[in-house]
């Protein structure tokens, strides 16, 4: 069994990796670039918490389809598992294709939401064009995972990454074009991923992918579930999203001016774990979709307590990492000057509340890997909107006494909240077992 969990977790952990390194770059980009460094790392902030607004709204995609097709793939349907694929790319081309064509009145929304400055919005109206590519990778990658092929997304990951990095190093400094130089960089990187993709797909499921009868592709019962699903899984990301998004607009509205630069490195430092835990998250997301459907309840059981040693004890490391080389860690994202010591003397304040949430999320990641590979969306949906309104309570009671600890504090309740919400509204993971059997 950990054999399995790691010939998954492991593809996803190196290609999740070079997700928080292209952050790491980026804000280093910023760091580096102009006379107000603070001003620069709070722009691609800003900008950078609009997209994963739009991005994850859209991760549905992934999820649903990896859930679904896991499924179809333990229960030996290849036919389901080719019209999943068939059906998840026009889903995400249209909503792609949609979404470019709304982008100015999505812009002026979220720019005057975030209060984002001319330096947003040049950022926002050059990244948007990248959103279509985004979107199709999404869908293509929950497939990938749902086959249990977790090397396909690695290779994309990386690939998309590595363009991502060198056209951003090239544009931003090569031609002067600063943060939005990362924009057009995600441009070229994501239709690079695409094309990637598709190829990898070709080479690999040719012989797999079966004829797809019309009648099965638009059988109301399978589409119906989609969108079901998808429903429940849209809901939970938009509360997640509605978090994330809030914890950079309150940091922006802060008294002290540099608290967004500040709290946009603590959370860069969150992002680097919650990155490699997603990794076992993957992994129990594919194996509890294949086991459901091939009705294996013990192997589920077994696969379940494994990944929770293995994501607790990813905790553990970066919660260790965290204490003793955190300073040299912000020394990658910026320039030795009087001010940018200050933000660090700042963040010594708040070193302490990245290394509790990382212990809180652990558990939390990887739950919702075994709902969505269970498709119990619908546990996952009303967890999340348990915790989301929870941190709302806990910060607006709490940010006129603590300030910027309410706003750690209610993001740390609300990684707790939705573990303990999930563990008890799936009757201690009964529910979940009892589809295995039963399904």
């Amino acid at each position: 069994m950990n054999r399995k969990i790691l010939r998954l977790a492991l593809p996803n952990i190196i290609s999740n990796i070079t997700v928080p390194v292209m952050g790491i770059i980026s804000t280093a980009i910023a760091g580096h670039w102009g006379d107000d460094p603070a001003h620069t790392i709070g722009a691609l902030a800003i900008g950078v918490s609009i997209f994963n607004f739009i991005y994850w709204n859209c991760s549905f995609l992934r999820m649903g389809t990896s859930g679904m097709t896991a499924q179809a793939f333990g229960a030996g349907d290849l036919t389901e598992c080719s019209a999943m694929l068939a059906r998840t790319l026009i889903i995400s081309a249209a909503l792609g294709i949609a979404i470019l064509i709304l982008q100015y009145p999505l812009g002026e929304l979220a720019l005057h939401i975030m209060n984002g400055d001319r330096l947003v919005s040049r950022y926002f109206y050059a990244r948007i064009w990248a959103v279509p590519a985004g979107i199709i990778l999404f869908g293509l990658n929950g497939w990938f995972t749902g086959m249990q092929n977790a090397v396909i997304p690695m290779c994309t990951s990386i690939a998309v990454n590595a363009v991502h990095i060198l056209c951003s190093l090239y544009f931003a400094f090569g031609l002067q074009l600063g943060i939005v130089g990362i924009a057009y960089a995600s441009v070229v990187a994501q239709y690079a991923g695409v094309l990637l993709s598709l190829l990898l797909l070709g080479l690999r499921y040719r012989k797999h992918l079966t004829r797809i009868p019309r009648k099965q592709l638009l059988d109301r019962k399978p589409v119906i579930r989609f969108f079901r699903v998808n429903t429940d899984i849209i809901i939970r990301t938009f509360c997640i999203v509605a978090v994330y998004t809030f914890f950079t607009a309150a940091s922006a509205r802060m008294d002290d001016p540099a608290m967004l630069a500040v709290n946009t490195l603590l959370l860069q430092l969150f992002t680097m774990f919650s990155y490699m835990s997603d990794g076992f998250a993957y992994a129990a997301e594919a194996l509890t979709g294949r086991f459901t459907g091939a009705r294996d309840a013990a192997s589920l059981r077994e696969c379940i307590r494994k990944c929770i040693v293995w994501s607790l004890g990813i905790s553990l490391f970066f919660v260790a990492v965290y204490a003793g080389w955190w300073q040299e860690i912000f020394s990658l994202f910026l320039a030795d000057s009087p001010e940018n010591n200050d933000i660090l003397d700042t963040a010594r304040r708040f070193i302490g509340w990245v290394m509790a949430v990382s212990l809180c999320s652990a558990i939390p990641f990887l739950l919702d890997g075994v709902m969505v590979g269970a498709t119990m969306t619908r546990i996952m949906r009303n967890s999340l909107l348990i915790a989301t309104t929870l941190h709302f309570i806990l910060f607006f009671a709490l940010k006129p006494l603590i300030g910027n600890n309410a706003l750690w504090l209610a993001f740390t309740s609300f990684m707790v909240a939705r573990g303990i919400a999930q563990y008890l509204l799936s009757d201690r993971l009964d529910k979940i077992y009892s589809q295995a059997q039963h399904n």
